[in-house]
């Protein structure tokens, strides 16, 4: 059996998008599973929109997710004079021919034709124009299509879907300003970097019959063809920016964590029976091309939230405090990964949907926040307040600050208010991060340290707001 050799291949006109990234990801895993290859290339001949920006934003994107590619970044525009020489092999084998229709008389005979009711297509008048009839004037290289027969594209997914010849068009491969057109490259970079699947969204199902006839002209090797179905928002429609149809790397911004975001994309159009939990390695041995659906996928950002919350509860706290930090550097907290940021991320992972949640959540640890007012007036009564002095107090003799030495620290003060934690949990609460919603006292206490817990509750009164 030969080797597998997958592509992605974006063109650098914007962002890494959800579509895309699934796309390559489908790709990279086939290739992971197979052991075979996989190749980045970058499809930049559209010199108008393509920018180095995006195609940095392309790197960024698939660096996050962790699809390392085998071989490339191949550029198109560095590949010029072997797609000018392919062109030329097929126009002196009378497979391609020069035309010198201006885009004004095409724009003409398309409205000609859409007037007598017949399909708007170039109508094929300088097929049989001499080389010296169009030398030294302004030409494009068409493609000399077939007249007529079928062109079967043999999907892996969507079965055989049959095209009639006389419907297609013979499109150009060169244009006037000798930059090549995406059906040619598209050709002659998948025959010559030896690419054996071509695995895409379905959006370019239309292109795939017009290629087939050029891996035929040119004598190449026709690839396995699979066209994925597309990504639909939640309510069904074409996928948008209202739907969370952003780049990858937004999510990365937002606080998504990419094992999250790959699990989330692989499940969007394939299966493997009820599992909905895949770590990437688990991925890499399970993929199979044989489970992707034909039914498109619909993008659920609350899904995707939920799959967060579970990988950053139960990811490494060391890991995690490294991806925390930009996000707290964000919130004007400048600190680097620790053993204490590691233990913050202990106390915030059963509660953190987001690594933005958790930064937010945080910021009682690195500075004292102002106490909310409809939680004193609730929770800070006189009656609580003396038992905080209490608390203070029994905290002051610890000679150990852990969370089980604390407990037992506070036992008495927890006897004298009729044996109820909470009568003196809330309290302490409110007084360590300013409200009455965070981890548990214990391990706030444990990590905050004995010193500014005692600072904090013994400055409690002065800081309940009038």
């Amino acid at each position: 059996m030969s080797e597998v050799v997958t592509r992605f291949a974006p063109s650098p006109t914007g962002y890494l998008h959800i579509g895309g990234a699934r796309t390559a990801l489908f790709n990279w895993l086939h290739a992971r599973r197979t052991g075979g290859t996989f190749v980045l290339r970058i499809e930049d001949t559209d010199q108008e929109r393509s920018t180095p920006e995006s195609v940095q934003a392309i790197f960024d994107g698939m660096n996050w997710l962790g699809m390392n590619w085998d071989q490339g970044p191949f550029f198109q525009t560095q590949r010029m004079d072997t797609y000018k020489q392919e062109a030329q092999r097929l126009i002196d084998e009378g497979k391609a021919y020069r035309c010198t229709c201006t885009a004004e008389d095409l724009d003409q005979r398309r409205e000609d034709a859409r007037a007598r009711g017949e399909k708007p297509r170039y109508d094929g008048r300088c097929r049989n124009l001499s080389p010296a009839e169009t030398e030294g004037r302004n030409s494009v290289v068409r493609f000399r299509l077939p007249g007529g027969g079928q062109t079967v594209v043999h999907d892996f997914i969507l079965g055989d879907v049959t095209f009639e010849n006389s419907e297609l068009d013979d499109m150009i491969l060169i244009r006037t300003d000798g930059f090549p057109t995406y059906n040619f490259v598209v050709v002659v970079d998948d025959a010559s970097m030896g690419i054996s699947l071509v695995l895409r969204g379905n959006d370019h199902l239309n292109n795939t019959p017009k290629q087939i006839l050029l891996y035929d002209a040119l004598g190449y090797t026709v690839p396995v063809f699979g066209h994925v179905p597309m990504i639909l928002g939640k309510d069904g429609t074409k996928l948008s920016k209202r739907h969370g149809a952003m780049s990858v790397m937004a999510y990365q911004e937002m606080g998504y964590l990419p094992e999250a975001m790959v699990n989330y994309l692989v499940r969007l159009g394939w299966s493997h029976g009820d599992q909905e939990i895949f770590s990437v390695e688990e991925l890499k041995q399970v993929f199979s091309l044989d489970h992707i659906g034909k039914s498109a996928g619909k993008f659920d950002p609350d899904k995707l939230t939920h799959l967060n919350a579970h990988y950053i509860k139960n990811g490494d706290p060391v890991r995690i405090a490294l991806l925390l930090v930009p996000f707290l550097a964000n919130l004007g907290i400048e600190t680097e990964p620790s053993d204490r940021l590691a233990a913050i991320v202990r106390t915030l992972q059963e509660r953190s949907k987001t690594l933005i949640e958790m930064a937010e959540a945080s910021l009682f640890y690195f500075q004292e926040k102002a106490i909310d007012p409809v939680a004193a007036k609730k929770v800070l009564t006189p009656e609580a307040l003396d038992l905080l002095d209490d608390v203070t107090a029994a905290l002051s003799g610890a000679c150990m600050f852990t969370h089980d030495s604390i407990e037992a620290a506070l036992a008495p003060v927890v006897a004298k208010a009729d044996g109820k934690l909470g009568r003196i949990a809330q309290p302490i609460r409110v007084g360590l991060t300013g409200g009455t919603v965070s981890p548990g006292v214990f391990e706030i206490m444990e990590v905050l340290g004995k010193e500014e817990v005692i600072r904090r509750l013994s400055s409690v009164r002065n800081r309940i707001p009038a």
